[in-house]
């Protein structure tokens, strides 16, 4: 048994096990998801909340202002602290890049939330 699973938020009972993306406690037949467990163990509702370089909270559709010119990959100039990029979308990204967004002159692209700031 793996000793690092969570017990059965029914019973409480410690003999859980793995069955693919689920849990499974054989004492009460409860099966639950990891991720549901987790985020009920935390209490943070499953919301995460993302804030900008100062510590606004961003939400879908804000506008954001960039902070710091920051290099893009093949291009020459990069894009420039102060541009404005409007209808943020909030995603789950890779390596911390938490915003999908759509920058004049360059596209669409993600970016991190810790480069910009709320407009």
């Amino acid at each position: 048994m793996n000793e690092n699973l969570p017990p059965c938020p029914e019973c409480s009972g410690a003999y859980t096990y793995e069955m693919g993306a689920l849990l499974v406690c054989p004492e009460c037949g409860h099966e639950w998801s990891l991720a549901a467990g987790v985020a009920d163990g935390a209490g943070t509702g499953g919301e995460k909340v993302i804030k900008d370089a100062v510590g606004n909270v961003l939400a879908d559709g804000d506008t954001v202002t960039v902070v710091k010119t920051l290099k893009v990959k093949g291009s020459p100039t990069g894009i420039k602290a102060g541009t404005k990029v409007r209808n943020i979308r909030l995603v789950d990204g890779v390596d911390g890049h938490d915003i999908d967004c759509k920058v004049d002159g360059f596209g669409p692209m993600q970016l991190k939330s810790s480069v910009v700031k709320k407009a």
